[in-house]
């Protein structure tokens, strides 16, 4: 296929994808399969990939995440995003009608009332139709601009191409809110109490992590929705006579707009409204906390103006959180994949706002300490925005009189639970904790560490099932013949896997020290460790008041390094590894004449394409040397090393005018 051909493809996936993007995510409504679209979406990545000049910046490609950005800059607003007045009681609704007649008492006008979706109000640019700039409300003048993550949500048009005569060739600004769906946020939670983690309290807050991230690859996993709420044509706000208006003019542009919302002629019809929901919230796939209410008429809304940060012409009306009283039948201290020690209440079973609730997390030892819960108690369970249940408080003392605490040894393997100073959480370091081990041996086998190819968290899962592997010690003691009756586990693969183990045993020290999971101890600081400490044992050996004079170890670090050489089962693990012969020392080798390697400080390098050396050993060389590697190429780069076949870090290098090197140069500028 030539460049003509693939454009031409290229502009025929873009319409089909984006028409069963809007049915799918907008209309709630798919003519396709899964499979049907994601074999569209494939062609298209292929096509981009092979004619990366023919990639749009509105392709729907750009939403499956892309380099992670360094910080959030801040965007200005065109007009402020105000604030609303909040009431948790329908009397107040009447007590507003009554101000807005006042201070219009000739107008004849109508209420439209909204669903108070509970997300991160956003404004999102489009210029030409296509998005530019996504930001969040923040101070309501100057928000943050997320236009990476924004992207990665699929009701989010990236271009509009039905866009009204008379806003046409206009900079517009559509306002709404980002929001994640309840599915979704269940989804996370699992996946963060499985792996030790906290779970976010509610679904606003998580979606507002998600679109704190730096990296769009994870906001794109993350399930974010999007209702429009507001059209702001830049140059002539007032184009539409009302909201209700503007609203169906965003629906036919293609954007996803609540269905639930109405238009009131009175304060009663909007009372009967909000009542209506209240009962009904429960069913909603999302959550909302109360509803909004806006004089429709926008030239009228002009009229009334706005006091401060708050608008005159409308109002919100909160719901009031839904309570019970149940009784705690239980509490444990659930063990998570990072170490993590969440205390969970298991409750009587108790109906709040349409849902079952029998458990509920009391998140650490300050939360813990602060309600005094024990078996027994009667306790104040609260569901209002936050679908996790909150113990509010407890009501009345069961048989227990002491509060419930932590205990001193992990459940799990009775190894010493360690609270860092400044840290909510309550940690696990035993690396052979049962519950830790997949995520452990994951590590130790990842390629910043031991880079053990073929180890894959589908391999480790089988071993750790076939109970092969109690800690990433005994991964030296496997065999060929053991492996061969595994699950797709063949000679070869086998013998592979097995030769890939045993190369791994001369990785350089400060693999090693990155490899054994201490916490605080990354790539960089796993480094100078390794050029401070030429033996496993002379780091186990060190005092936190020696590793902190060491630059860039600071005392958190030096004190989990010292808790977890004073852990008996990782001692075990360490013995295990040197019997294996894995490398636990090494001697500086200084060439004659050549006192210091000569030095790459401050120079930052990126790699692309196929090199002779391995990739992280190159990688290596670079940092050893002062220097610093980055996954993507931007104008402060300054040397890429082009291997055989380079990818699109090489067309970026020369785009940017970024120094271009062969490996054979790399090597002669190392020495």
């Amino acid at each position: 296929m030539d460049a003509r051909e693939a454009e031409k493809r290229i502009k025929e996936l873009t319409g089909q994808i984006e028409y069963h993007n809007r049915k799918y995510y907008v209309e709630d409504n798919p003519v396709i399969s899964d499979y049907e679209f994601d074999m569209l979406m494939k062609e298209l990545l292929g096509l981009e990939a092979q004619f990366p000049e023919l990639a749009a910046p509105d392709s729907p490609a750009r939403r499956v995440g892309g380099e992670p950005i360094k910080e959030f800059s801040p965007v200005r607003h065109v007009s402020a995003m105000l604030s609303l007045d909040n009431t948790y009681n329908k009397n107040d609704l009447s007590g507003f009608d009554g101000r807005v007649r006042r201070l219009a008492p000739d107008a004849r006008f109508d209420y439209f009332v909204e669903l108070k979706i509970d997300g991160i109000a956003s404004s999102l640019t489009y210029e030409d139709g296509r998005l530019t700039v996504a930001a969040t409300r923040g101070d309501g003048l100057t928000g943050d601009d997320i236009t990476h993550n924004a992207r990665t949500i699929r009701s989010i048009p990236l271009s509009i191409r039905n866009i009204p005569e008379s806003l046409s060739g206009m900079r517009f600004h559509v306002r709404g809110e980002i929001f994640l769906p309840l599915k979704s946020f269940e989804k996370i939670n699992d996946e963060r109490l499985s792996g030790g983690l906290e779970p976010f309290a509610n679904p606003r807050n998580a979606a507002g992590g998600s679109l704190k991230q730096l990296d769009p690859n994870i906001t794109a996993k993350r399930g974010l929705d999007f209702f429009a709420y507001q059209l702001v044509p830049e140059d002539e706000p007032l184009m539409f006579e009302t909201q209700s208006g503007s609203m169906e003019a965003l629906e036919e542009m293609g954007f996803k707009v609540n269905g639930h919302n109405r238009k009131c002629p009175d304060i009663g019809c909007v009372v009967g409204f909000c009542n209506e929901w209240e009962d009904k919230r429960a069913g909603l796939p999302y959550e909302i906390d109360g509803m909004v209410i806006k004089v429709d008429d926008l030239r009228l809304q002009g009229r009334l103006g706005s006091t401060g940060k708050t608008p005159r012409w409308a109002i919100s009306y909160k719901f009031p959180a839904k309570q019970a009283t149940t009784k705690v039948n239980d509490i444990i201290a659930s063990v998570g994949r990072t170490g993590a020690v969440t205390p969970v209440a298991f409750l009587e079973p108790v109906r709040i706002g349409g849902v079952t609730v029998s458990r509920a997390s009391l998140y650490n030892a300050d939360y813990l300490k602060a309600l005094e819960i024990n078996v027994g108690d009667t306790v104040l369970v609260e569901r209002g925005g936050e679908v996790i249940p909150k113990v509010v408080e407890v009501v009345k003392k069961g048989p227990n009189e002491e509060a419930f605490s932590l205990p001193d040894n992990c459940p799990e393997c009775k190894g010493k639970l360690v609270r860092e100073e400044g840290e909510a959480a309550t940690r696990c370091i035993n690396i052979s904790c049962p519950v830790q081990l997949q995520k452990n041996v994951e590590h130790y086998a990842s390629r910043g560490a031991m880079d053990i190819e073929g180890l894959g968290p589908k391999v480790i899962d089988l071993l750790i099932r076939e109970g092969l592997i109690e800690d990433f010690a005994d991964l030296y003691e496997l065999t060929a013949e053991q492996l061969v009756p595994l699950e797709r586990m063949g000679e070869k693969s086998a013998g592979n896997l097995i030769d890939n183990i045993g190369r791994s045993k001369d990785r350089p020290l400060s693999r090693l020290y990155y490899g054994l999971g201490i916490r605080h101890v990354g790539g960089r600081s796993a480094e100078i460790l390794a050029g401070r400490f030429n033996s496993l044992d002379e780091l186990a050996a060190a005092e936190p008041s020696g590793l902190e004079t060491i630059n860039e170890i600071g005392p958190v670090m030096a004190k989990a390094i010292r808790d977890f050489f004073r852990e008996e089962r990782n001692l075990h693990v360490i013995n295990k590894l040197k019997a294996a012969g894995v490398r636990t020392a090494e001697e500086k080798k200084v060439r004659p004449g050549d006192e210091t390697p000569r030095s790459l400080s401050g120079r930052t390098f990126v790699f692309t394409g196929a090199i002779s050396l391995p990739r992280a050993e190159a990688e290596d060389m670079v940092k050893s040397r002062g220097g610093k590697v980055t996954s993507s190429v931007s104008r402060k780069t300054d040397y890429v090393v082009a291997g055989a076949d380079p990818g699109s870090k090489y067309e970026n290098a020369k785009r940017l005018g970024v120094r271009i090197i062969s490996e054979e140069e790399f090597k002669n500028m190392l020495g």
